[in-house]
């Protein structure tokens, strides 16, 4: 895989691709002010019972909402997310390290919201977690754990069978890509983002809301999420997008540092386009079309609604129904990372004859989502025949990207 990362329009562009298919994709507007993942140090602007949560001021004009299930502090240990009063853990005007866990950016202040947030505030948590090559590091949470996106039962015996070994280190979640990890370097990394938290402590005092720590950016994501497979190249072209790269291979994955190719031409920057080299543009323009052809003959229908999204399979020109139905299932888990859906999904897959079919296509797809980096949560079938699901997204979807790049209306 090629990890190929450049700039359009003063924003910032990661695309993976495998044989010159786009496998992963993530995009930084220059608009983009509240990014998923920053840490603030803020302040508790009011507490409503009612809603069992409260807006946070995080400085800078940007605001936050902390359901009462995010708190974390004495007064909510040992009680259970579901039976939290916001008004029993928080205070207003008080002092609160927060976590941005849904970004809200504003595209336009005169547009309508399309669903959002009325006063456009991100969601934020207590549970802070910093994100590294092989683990998540959780300060707050007590002992450690195999991540819950891992459904694979050999792969969580296995990684539980790693934690043992490092006992002395607590707060750990170990991501998929640990599998194959040695405990020298597990220890390694548990060090790195340990002293992190540490120094952002040193700044977690005074009566002023303020950013400590700004969340990973697409390349940061990227790289984090792509590392434990096989990467044979990071492109870049510019200076800055290869020292970070650099700096963030020395810290993580330092096998990598070879694999950096910076192919900047200093005489006119403009010149290079990755995208077009790589003839990636017209991939990039099927990503915002309804209609997904597959490769079979059958074709996909994704249509996104007020509730939710629902996806249609259609067999087209493919002579085998359960064929259409196993690379529609592939297709969909791929589109689903690519366009950065989320919440509730229904997929309308062609109608199993038994229920063989209907668990070699479920297996199928829980097999794909799997490689998501985000958490999918397959349900199953339901009575009326579809696969229900729900895939908790962590930056805005790709459509949204664009619109604040202006590239779609």
């Amino acid at each position: 895989m090629d990890i190929l990362i450049e700039d359009i329009q003063g924003s910032l562009l990661v695309a993976c691709i495998a044989n010159r298919r786009i496998e992963g994709l993530d995009i930084d507007p220059e608009s983009e002010i509240i990014r998923w993942g920053s840490i603030y140090w803020a302040r508790v602007e009011r507490v409503d019972a009612g809603l069992n949560l409260a807006f946070i001021d995080l400085g800078y004009g940007f605001k936050g909402v902390l359901n009462a299930g995010d708190v974390v502090n004495k007064k909510s240990e040992g009680v259970a997310k579901s039976k939290r009063k916001i008004g029993q853990l928080l205070s207003a005007g008080e002092m609160i390290a927060v976590q941005v866990k849904t970004a809200r950016n504003p595209i336009d202040d005169d547009e309508p919201e399309r669903g959002r947030n009325e006063h456009k505030a991100s969601k934020v948590s207590m549970d802070i977690a910093l994100p590294g090559r092989y683990m998540i590091y959780a300060p707050l949470m007590d002992g450690n754990r195999v991540s819950r996106r891992i459904s694979d039962p050999n792969l969580r015996k296995n990684l539980r069978q790693m934690l043992v070994n490092v006992k002395e280190m607590s707060g750990c979640i170990l991501r998929a890509a640990a599998a194959s990890c040695q405990t020298d370097i597990l220890i390694r990394e548990g060090k790195i983002l340990s002293a992190v938290w540490d120094n952002l402590q040193e700044y977690m005092s005074g009566k002023d809301p303020q950013l400590l720590m700004l969340g990973p950016d697409a390349i940061q994501r990227s790289l984090s999420d792509q590392s434990g497979g096989m990467i044979d190249r990071i492109i870049v072209t510019t200076q800055a997008h290869y020292e970070e790269c650099y700096d963030w291979c020395d810290l993580y994955a330092p096998e990598l540092l070879a694999r950096i190719e910076n192919v900047e031409d200093e005489e006119n920057p403009q010149a290079i386009s990755l995208m077009e080299h790589y003839d990636l543009i017209p991939q990039l323009d099927e990503l915002v079309q309804r209609y997904v052809v597959l490769r079979g003959g059958g074709f996909l229908i994704i249509q996104e609604t007020a509730a939710m999204i629902v996806v249609d399979v259609n067999t087209g020109t493919d002579p085998s129904p359960i064929n259409c139905n196993k690379e529609a299932a592939v297709e969909i888990a791929r589109q689903m990372a690519l366009r950065n859906l989320g919440g509730i999904i229904m997929i309308d897959f062609i109608n199993p004859n038994n229920k063989a079919e209907r668990d070699a296509i479920l297996k199928t797809f829980k097999n794909a989502t799997a490689r998501d980096a985000c958490t999918v949560d397959v349900q199953g079938w339901t009575k009326l025949g579809l696969i229900e699901l729900t895939r908790q997204r962590r930056t805005p979807t790709l459509m949204d990207r664009l619109r604040m790049l202006g590239l779609v209306e």
